[in-house]
């Protein structure tokens, strides 16, 4: 024996088997605790004092999760706060997460104990073959019309009271779906939370604010591959004004984007890491004297080979790359040199929260860079619980065995049921009442879910062997 086979080659193949399923059980309960922790967590916003962008990313750090399976284990766990009957099936060992996963994308109040009822008697496949046609019969009410989209096309914006952009848009179903990718492929590189500078409080952002970001994270990319042209760079560009004085001692003076609003000096600070620089000289007056030349805070050959050094965010955890900053660790305005010993690669939100004095950054030997919080606390990247007992589990050998047998799967009977079940949850919440059971005669006279499904209908299927 190695040692690490724990005698497994000893037992019988009845209780190999009896061992896993069990054992499955009881992972799936524990699974069911993590996500609760997850949520708790989460609400709480207990990852923003690491000031990492989201619970996901914190999962990433902590936990080891891939960056995508992590924002599904939140998505999962918020989920389940409004489906007390498969929660309380997982949390039992009947359910597994996979399982789960699925459930919770369709399920709601009117179709979680059908679905729940397909779930303890059939495959991880049959759940998420059932989803996935039920999700197509409810798509399949939505149709629409080409040319109608087409002629009705528009967009509109006007500025608010508040000096906001106001757009309203109504565009083809086919552009907007490559409206709608490009604003979620630039929602992927921002954070998901917001943090306020002077009480350090963070709180997550709603999708509609992301989005808005992301909106201007495209229009940004879009002039920055205009402004490669070197014709049209200058008519792209935004330029802030500073004083030497105020951005290299503090003192007062100018800063502010040309014609337009003042800028705290740490923001610009923060934007002249990584920026081009023109000096101006002025008299008294303001009259502009002289204008040196166009340089770039930091060369190109310190740039590439920065890249080379930082392929992203170097703060723990963080996992941006794109949409990175250069940051001088001691700024040139105050006399900081721009060399790769004294500049770290921090995507925009970190880079914020250093200027912000949330975050500290230095350097330490070797080459690596040590992060700590305002109070001086460093940021570092430090089996099953036999509980269920205690919390009164009993979780056995056939607790999470599928209770599916081998019979037919009836998909066209499943999402017919879970189609009328959701219309008449529809009809209810709109006449504000709690409608009684339905017929079916009744049923017969609102066709809308069985005709769906007749128009997406794949024929009978059967799975297992048989």
């Amino acid at each position: 024996m190695d040692g690490t086979s724990l005698d497994t080659e000893e037992l019988p193949i009845d209780e190999l088997e009896a061992q896993i399923t069990e054992l499955a059980g009881h992972l799936n309960a524990a699974q069911y605790r993590w996500l609760l922790l997850i949520r708790e967590f989460d609400r709480r916003l207990g990852w923003g004092d690491g000031k990492l962008a989201s619970c996901a990313h914190w999962l990433n750090f902590k936990c080891g999760l891939n960056l995508g399976a992590a924002r599904e284990k939140v998505r999962v766990a918020h989920a389940l706060s409004e489906l007390p009957l498969i929660s309380a099936s997982m949390a039992g060992g009947e359910l597994s997460y996979s399982k789960v996963r699925a459930l919770t994308r369709v399920a709601s109040p009117a179709t979680e104990k059908d679905l729940l009822n397909i779930a303890l008697h059939g495959t991880a496949h049959h759940v998420e073959k059932t989803v996935r046609l039920f999700r197509r019969a409810m798509q399949a009410e939505e149709l629409s019309n080409e040319a109608s989209q087409q002629a009705s096309r528009a967009l509109t914006y006007h500025y608010d009271e508040d000096g906001s952009l106001v757009l309203k848009a109504r565009i083809p179903a086919l552009g907007g779906a490559l409206v709608v990718k490009a604003i979620e492929a630039a929602m992927t590189q921002l954070p998901d939370t917001e943090a306020d500078a002077d009480t350090t409080e963070t709180w997550p952002l709603d999708h509609a604010a992301r989005r808005a970001d992301a909106l201007v994270w495209v229009a940004e990319s879009s002039l920055r591959r205009r402004g490669a042209d070197s014709k049209t760079a200058d008519h792209y560009e935004v330029v802030v004004h500073v004083d030497a004085e105020a951005l290299c001692a503090d003192a007062p003076g100018r800063s502010h984007i040309e014609d337009g609003p003042t800028l705290p000096v740490e923001t610009i600070r923060r934007i002249g890491c990584d920026a081009s620089l023109v000096a101006v000289l002025e008299d008294r007056e303001g009259h502009v004297l002289n204008v040196g030349r166009k340089t770039r805070s930091i060369p190109p050959a310190i740039r590439r080979a920065l890249a080379a050094r930082d392929p992203g965010c170097q703060f723990p955890g963080c996992t941006f790359t794109r949409f990175l900053d250069a940051h001088h660790v001691k700024h040139w305005a105050h006399g900081g040199e721009t060399k790769l010993a004294n500049l770290v690669t921090l995507c925009r939100w970190h880079h914020r929260l250093v200027h912000e004095g949330q975050i500290e950054v230095e350097s330490v030997p070797g080459g690596d860079w040590r992060f700590s919080k305002s109070d001086g606390q460093e940021y570092d990247g430090s089996e099953l619980q036999a509980a269920h007992r205690a919390q009164g589990l009993s979780i056995t050998a056939d607790t999470a065995a599928t209770r599916w047998r081998g019979e037919q799967m009836d998909y066209d009977l499943a999402v017919f049921l879970l189609c009328d079940k959701a219309e008449r949850e529809t009809d209810a919440q709109a006449n504000a009442i709690v409608l009684p059971d339905v017929s079916a005669e009744t049923r017969e006279r609102r066709p809308a879910a069985s005709d769906a499904i007749r128009r997406h209908k794949h024929g009978r299927s059967l799975t297992g062997a048989h």
